[in-house]
């Protein structure tokens, strides 16, 4: 790797629309924490070379608007943009991102960070070898529990004596819907479990794929765009009607749940458990804004019957913007951020790395109680289909299976028949089959 002494002398290095000489970068983002941690992250930089970078954030709901107005403008506001997953298809297609391939290759990125990071967060198409992100943010779904539900004697005894196994951490999907039904007590203002419903965006779809995925199906094959016989199949079945029969035991009112009232579930002592992506668990670790801090613990996502373990994937990778003027210096800032005290910093501040050195360290592992079950999930994680035509992908299987798990619209094989009809005709429109 080149050193930063190098670098320095290399500054006014050319690439890609010229030599320009950058004293400030944009990288644009959505605003949440992990946005906050990465300016604080970055002030470091400004520091260590005199270069300043700014972390300019919108609301999540009009992010991806917001993001691609600007490139299919052709515009310079944006330096960077940690854009989704998801993105990378219309990102590298629309030529809004600069190709990475090179820079992969020149520092091993595949090897520093987390196999499954590098192939959901930075590679399209998928096993081209060719890359346009660099993995920032690390994300899955993951789940909270109150503990001090879970260790009361009497609960305990009790679930012991209707399911004759110990109550404990669900390490597969058929004790955590056992201990949904168990702790459901609507009379006593207390339920079993909170699980993602939104249909706006991708919140019921990572919900259901943390199910898909566990249970051994799969949304396609990402190759040959393929769906019929897969998004379909047996196995998908079982995974939706286990995840329509998990929406019985949430709390009234649970029909558009995402993020926010997931944590709410813990917080306002509503549920015994929770799935929430790990980014939104800092909060409840922090007894300011959760009062049942000391009593919420947190484990990965769960096995399925066959033992197939995986989670749907949050999080995001960093990527150039191909209409900046300042893509030598981005390329100089990608090399610091992915230094390993850098990422040792970011994960710190309370960034989720990808560094797979960072994830297996027992410094991280140990930092906070959701750590480790993060570095287990990160290792094991699957994405929605990250094309183009992502958002129509998305849009139809909401409008499929949103009726079916909140409502009583048709059986789970209806339901995903009809999403394979979709999503069939939506590739033959854009020639992918």
């Amino acid at each position: 790797m080149q050193t930063w002494a190098g670098l320095l002398v290399g500054a006014a290095m050319t690439f890609a629309s010229g030599s320009v000489s950058a004293e400030e970068l944009t990288i644009f983002w959505a605003e949440w924490d992990p946005a906050n941690y990465l300016q604080e992250l970055v002030n470091e930089y400004e520091k260590e070379t005199g270069v300043k970078v700014t972390i300019e954030t919108t609301a999540w709901p009009g992010f991806e608007t917001k993001a691609f107005a600007e490139f299919n403008a052709r515009g310079d506001a944006y330096d960077m943009v940690v854009g989704d997953s998801q993105w990378l298809g219309a990102g590298s297609t629309g030529g809004h991102y600069v190709d990475l391939t090179d820079f992969f290759a020149k520092h091993d990125i595949a090897k520093l960070m987390a196999p499954a990071t590098v192939k959901v967060y930075a590679e399209y198409p998928g096993n081209s070898g060719k890359y346009w992100a660099i993995p920032l943010e690390g994300d899955a779904m993951g789940w909270s529990y109150r503990k001090d539900w879970f260790e009361d004697p009497k609960e305990m005894e009790a679930f012991k004596a209707k399911y004759g196994y110990d109550l404990g951490v669900p390490k597969d999907f058929k004790a955590l819907r056992d201990i949904a039904e168990f702790f459901y007590r609507p009379d006593q203002k207390k339920y079993g479990v909170a699980i993602y419903t939104d249909n706006v965006h991708d919140g019921l779809a990572g919900g259901f794929e943390s199910l898909l995925f566990s249970y051994g199906g799969e949304l396609g094959d990402y190759s040959t765009y393929k769906v019929d016989g897969i998004i379909n199949s047996d196995k998908a079945i079982a995974a939706l009607e286990a995840y329509k029969e998990l929406y019985k035991f949430t709390p009234p009112g649970w029909a558009n749940a995402n993020f926010i009232d997931d944590n709410q579930a813990i917080t306002e002592n509503l549920a015994a458990m929770s799935m929430n992506f790990f980014a939104f668990f800092p909060s409840l670790i922090n007894e300011a804004s959760n009062p049942n801090a000391k009593n919420t613990g947190f484990f990965a996502n769960p096995a399925g019957p066959n033992g197939d373990q995986f989670a749907a994937l949050g999080g995001q990778g960093i990527s150039i913007v191909s209409y900046s003027a300042k893509q030598a210096e981005c390329l100089k800032f990608l090399e610091w951020f992915i230094k390993d005290e850098t990422q040792k910093k970011w994960a710190a501040l309370g960034g989720y790395t990808c560094s797979a050195a960072v994830l297996k360290s027992d410094e991280f592992q140990n930092a906070t109680p959701y750590n480790k079950a993060f570095h287990e999930t990160m290792f094991k994680v699957k994405d929605f289909w990250a094309v183009p035509e992502n958002a129509e992908l998305l849009l139809q299987f909401n409008q499929r299976v949103y009726p079916y798990v909140t409502g009583e619209s048709g059986t789970a094989k209806e339901t995903l028949d009809a999403l394979a009809a979709d999503w069939n005709a939506t590739f033959k429109k854009y020639g992918r089959q």
